[in-house]
């Protein structure tokens, strides 16, 4: 019996030796760049002094934490990431959906892996890039708008990097550009891993497009779209730092309307030279974004169970 139970346990371990080993660079690479980091968070409660060092260095409980709650932005930087992030959500979401039910519906596959990679191409080109042709498209002096849509339609020239109003509406617009392609494909995988059968059977019945997509569409693919929103959920106290930074070209007459918490403490970061400051508001964003997934994966929960990512 001995000799079975460990001949038993040998061809276990030969069995989850090799996946053992093919996962192991994926959790070192885990335990590197994500856990151990985390011993960084000690910074948040310090006034960092570089000649002491981090451990060494006074204890200042929560006083980094009140740098963020104390000025005049407060209110405003916290506004413009929620809100901001609440429609990036949304409306990526939407138009991400609506895409890849399109491109289901695309039947030459050549065509459609074109669609898709020029759909996709935004997501992969950098952001200073964007914020260049963003640029070229609102420029002042050589602007296409100022110089050549505006005219032939007889509206005068605007100056898009002194005006705050338009900032909403013009970083709305390049963010789901530049992100729709990410989530589509995504989308578009889920669609097609749908089985066929469901929609012969609702068309069989009469069912109009928009009824299977109602019917069918959405409810099998609803799991993928609570994982994403989740994720984004997550991360709804961030900002794409480019976006916020880059496009608007670090213009503080529209920051109004583009002062996020990363553009601030990276303001505040270069004025101040405060890494403590900086840390705790990394600090600050992680735990919100933690409490908004749970509350958020509870309501799912109590809605519908299925759908719950745990």
């Amino acid at each position: 019996m001995d000799q079975k139970a460990a001949s038993l346990r040998m061809m276990k371990w030969k069995k989850i030796l090799p996946l053992t080993l093919m996962a192991l660079p994926g959790v070192l690479y885990l335990l590197i760049n994500n856990y151990m980091p985390m011993f960084g968070l000690v910074i948040a409660f310090k006034d960092v002094n570089f000649a002491k060092g981090i451990l060494a260095s006074d204890w200042i409980g929560f006083k980094n934490f009140f740098y963020l709650f104390k000025t005049q932005d407060a209110y405003i930087i916290t506004r413009n990431t929620l809100l901001y992030n609440g429609a990036f959500i949304v409306l990526t979401t939407v138009s991400a959906i609506g895409v890849a039910i399109l491109l289901n519906e695309v039947k030459n596959q050549i065509v459609k892996r074109f669609y898709q990679s020029i759909i996709l191409l935004p997501f992969l080109v950098s952001m200073v890039i964007v914020s260049y042709l963003v640029y070229a498209f609102l420029s002042t002096e050589t602007g296409l708008l100022n110089k050549v849509v505006f005219p032939k339609l007889g509206i005068s020239e605007i100056s898009w990097y002194i005006e705050a109003k338009y900032w909403p509406y013009i970083l709305t617009i390049i963010h789901v550009w530049k992100n729709i392609g990410f989530s589509c494909v995504i989308y578009l995988a889920s669609i097609i891993g749908i089985d066929q059968e469901y929609y012969e059977a609702a068309t069989l019945d009469g069912a109009s497009k928009w009824q299977q997509i109602r019917s069918i569409t959405i409810p099998f693919i609803m799991p993928v779209i609570v994982m994403l929103s989740l994720i984004s959920i997550g991360r709804i106290f961030y900002s794409d730092f480019g976006l916020f930074y880059q496009v608007p070209m670090n213009s503080g007459t529209i920051s109004s309307t583009t002062n996020v918490i990363d553009t601030y403490v990276y303001r505040g970061l270069l004025q101040l030279g405060d890494i403590g400051m900086s840390s705790a508001a990394g600090l600050y964003q992680s735990l919100v974004g933690l409490v908004l997934v749970v509350l958020t994966n509870y309501v799912i929960r109590k809605i519908n169970k299925e759908n719950a990512l745990f």
